[in-house]
């Protein structure tokens, strides 16, 4: 394997990493929604910042709220993990053939 397909690999890790922190924010997300914590924590906001704006966009596009449910993490959880399985494979595969 050459210096670049190392490279592509250690890019393949650092996304699939960050995508995997991505996930457990949203699903932090959900579970605020439930149990309605303090809104001023530092921790709160960052993740209400963090995942609020894209499953705005995902609502725009697709009914997601179902009487007082909102599935619209549960899509973006969807997408994150189709976007870690393609990429990753992707780019492993890129990797190998360099």
């Amino acid at each position: 394997m050459s210096t670049l397909g190392v490279s592509i690999l250690w890019l393949a890790k650092i996304l699939n990493g960050a995508l995997t922190i991505y996930f457990w924010v949203i699903f932090a997300r959900a579970l605020f929604s439930w149990i309605r914590p303090n809104p001023y924590n530092p921790i709160v906001r960052t993740v209400v910042r963090l995942v609020d704006p894209v499953t705005y966009r995902i609502s725009k596009i697709l009914p997601t709220r179902f009487g007082m449910v909102d599935i619209a993490p549960f899509f973006l959880m969807l997408i994150i993990i189709f976007l870690q399985e393609a990429t990753t494979r992707l780019l492993l595969h890129l990797a190998l053939r360099l």
